[in-house]
């Protein structure tokens, strides 16, 4: 999940009266939580921690008390084989750049031949999303924002095996949600639309998230886009991956 809005919100606020059911989606997703906030002319906080979202209190303290006007939150089902550990857990940052990640991609090294080895130093975990998050960052460093992540999804697409490559990065000026996934490749006995992503956008703000709650009347967005949205307009474009 994540927002961007033009004034300092909370993510229940945003999220809405359904938010419960959100969180609730950590009984299976819980090897973790992590937030990064990042409000407009400040310095951006990156909590995470390896508790299930339900039984923390510092998520139940942050969703509800802290103010921003961009979030990104991640409840984390890791993928098999990975440590259920603080420096596995979403999200990632990079300078003023958060990323979070669902799905999963193989062989673990095959992205390492596209990441700038300076910034694989800088990588606290040892996952398949915090190399694909440096994928696009060394990409990102080569070309800007957006021609850098197209670059790094398609260099993602054409050398890697992956169930789902949707994403979602935050800057102090942009929005990002890649939306990538094979519905085949889903984990085993979950919903046709496991992978899918929808938006709602309302008088607080933008906010999009994958599906398994109520999101009533929400847009879905398409299978093989990116949708860049402006963090001070709120304008929305939709790109062909």
């Amino acid at each position: 999940m994540g927002y961007v809005s033009s004034h300092e919100v909370s993510i229940e606020e945003i999220a809405g009266a359904s938010f419960q059911e959100f969180s609730d989606l950590s009984e299976k997703h819980r090897d973790g939580w992590g937030i990064a906030t990042s409000s407009t002319g400040k310095p951006s906080n990156l909590i995470v921690e390896t508790l299930p979202a339900k039984e923390s209190s510092q998520y139940s303290h942050l969703t509800k008390e802290v103010l921003s006007d961009g979030a990104l939150l991640h409840l984390r089902w890791a993928t098999s084989g990975l440590a259920v550990v603080e420096g596995n857990t979403h999200p990632f940052e990079f300078e003023n750049i958060s990323f979070i990640h669902n799905g999963g991609i193989t062989p673990l090294d095959s992205m390492d031949q596209f990441i700038d080895p300076e910034l694989i130093k800088l990588m606290r975990g040892n996952t398949d999303s915090e190399k694909y998050f440096y994928v696009l960052i060394t990409q990102i460093k080569k070309l800007g924002l957006i021609a850098g992540i197209s670059a790094g999804v398609k260099l993602i697409k054409e050398n890697c095996n992956y169930s789902s490559i949707n994403a979602m990065i935050l800057t102090s000026d942009s929005y990002v949600i890649i939306n990538e996934h094979n519905y085949g490749k889903r984990p085993k006995g979950e919903a046709e639309d496991y992978y899918d992503l929808f938006y709602r956008k309302d008088e607080n703000g933008i906010l999009v998230a994958s599906s398994g709650w109520n999101q009533k009347n929400w847009k879905r967005i398409e299978n093989h886009q990116i949708l860049l949205i402006d963090r001070k307009s709120l304008s929305l474009e939709a790109l062909s991956i």
